[in-house]
């Protein structure tokens, strides 16, 4: 029954690339170009994901478990995740279906990200990671602490997606430059056509529903999740003990395949050598994402699309956190600013900068 995970990591890893479909690029352009249209993406797979699994579990098909809430481990974690997705170029699913595509970069940043998240979750600071994370506080639900049935958060976010989905749909579409077809039909569509963002987020939302049965059915019950599976991966590799490879690593491995198999057939795989920079780059991006995610609980999967789906306290807290890390890195690295405004700047800072050119008539 593992393999099941497998085929629908395969599956993901498909939608992913074909769909180009990146956590990253979605909580950057918020500071970047301030533009909400890729968070109204993620929105939509949280909102796909919450009335399939809810619905799930109210038929007795699943189990969906309370997540506690270590609210020290969910914003410190958030924070260094999102900060490492920036320097790495790539959330935990993006590195992972780019690793597919043939990019080094990605390979250096899934490997130490792997590396990392099995130190933090499995290896010598695992005993400080449960004790930061044990630190918890309330029922851990959103709506458990707030007395209210689960329908009120589940309605009111379909309420608020449907919203910010409506209004994105409402500005001018994007022109997307297109090659001359070379297939029809369904060839054409799977292999060849760009995928829509937001057709893409139902896909991945859809998906996200359908690895609760699957999951369960093999005695782990959780949802889709990176980090963890990651970090069996790699106690896997180093022990060879047969508990850490499960259908969760499988599913981390078949999004390899699944990315690798649609670059192929699209004719975008293609083996990319970075700079020395770029991958000194990747590989710290890597680390920061791999302690991160194991502090919080989650990356941008298991927190920011499954966690949140639950209503549990640590998925949005650790999500805001991630947003918050990513407009840090943004402003250091890609837009090249002072963390700081000029007025709370040392001195010796402020002395540094040229002075304002004169206004001439």
């Amino acid at each position: 029954m593992i393999l099941t995970g497998a085929a629908l990591g395969a599956v993901l890893g498909y939608v992913l690339q074909r769909g180009r479909f990146c956590v990253t690029g979605f909580l950057r352009d918020i500071w970047l170009t301030r533009s909400m249209r890729g968070f109204t993406a993620l929105m939509l797979v949280i909102a796909v994901h919450a009335v399939g699994a809810w619905g799930l579990h109210a038929l007795g098909l699943v189990q969906l478990r309370d997540l506690g809430f270590p609210p020290v481990a969910s914003i410190l974690g958030g924070f260094v995740f999102g900060y490492g997705i920036v320097i790495a170029g790539g959330c935990a699913t993006g590195t992972y279906y780019r690793a597919g595509e043939g990019l080094v970069g990605s390979w250096l940043a899934l490997t130490t990200y792997a590396l990392s998240a099995a130190f933090i979750k499995i290896g010598p600071a695992a005993d400080y990671t449960e004790r930061l994370r044990g630190a918890t506080v309330g029922s851990g639900t959103i709506h458990g602490d707030l007395g209210l049935p689960v329908a009120v958060p589940l309605l009111a976010l379909v309420a608020v997606t449907g919203w910010l989905l409506a209004r994105e749909l409402r500005r001018p579409a994007l022109a997307i430059p297109t090659l001359p077809a070379r297939r029809t039909g369904l060839a054409h569509l799977l292999a060849e056509k760009p995928w829509g963002l937001y057709p893409t987020a139902v896909i991945v939302g859809l998906i996200g529903v359908a690895a609760w049965p699957l999951s369960e059915a093999t005695g782990r019950y959780a949802g889709l999740g990176v980090t963890t599976p990651s970090a069996h991966f790699i106690g896997w590799v180093g022990t060879g003990e047969a508990e850490y490879l499960n259908w969760g690593t499988l599913l981390a491995l078949g999004i390899i395949a699944g990315s690798y198999l649609a670059a192929k057939l699209s004719g975008e795989f293609r083996v990319r050598v970075p700079s020395a920079e770029i991958a000194w780059r990747s590989v710290r991006g890597g680390v920061a994402m791999g302690v991160g995610a194991a502090l919080a609980g989650g990356c941008t999967v298991g927190n920011g699309m499954v966690a949140t789906g639950l209503f549990a306290w640590q998925g949005w807290i650790s999500l805001a956190a991630m947003v918050l890390g990513c407009g840090v890195a943004t402003r250091i690295y890609l837009q090249r600013k002072p963390l700081l405004p000029a007025a709370l700047r040392p001195r010796r800072d402020r002395a540094a900068e040229p002075a304002p050119a004169p206004v001439t008539a």
